[in-house]
């Protein structure tokens, strides 16, 4: 599974931004995906997740009310809708792909990850 992530650029605090995650190879969708985020000198920490079928989301909950995940089978894209950002959100953040929804950051395929800088 390959894994392009996009969307990412520079927005004032309370702003949106949508990140986009394009996945390619036969078994793209049967994997639950997922937003990882890792700011300046911090781990890399999880963000939210879907499932393979679109049914199941899981966010931490400082983005919980905020953030939302969706995906289309058709396209083979995730995104990750972003409003009410903070500059706290600033940080790369990175689309992943594995077979089942862990917080760790263990997750099997990787995007080359996308910068999103909120300013204050």
């Amino acid at each position: 599974v390959q894994l392009q992530a996009s969307g990412g650029g520079l927005v004032q605090a309370g702003g949106s931004l949508r990140l986009s995650c394009a996945a390619s190879g036969r078994t793209a969708s049967t994997y639950a995906m997922g937003w990882f985020r890792q700011a300046p000198g911090k781990e890399r920490e999880f963000v939210t997740a879907i499932n393979w079928s679109g049914g199941r989301t899981y966010y931490v909950d400082s983005v919980k009310g905020r953030f939302t995940i969706s995906r289309d089978h058709a396209k083979n894209t995730v995104y990750l809708q972003m409003n009410s950002l903070k500059p706290e959100d600033t940080a790369v953040y990175y689309c992943a792909a594995h077979s089942l929804i862990v917080t760790a950051p263990v997750w099997d395929y990787w995007g080359q990850g996308t910068l999103v800088t909120v300013s204050s």
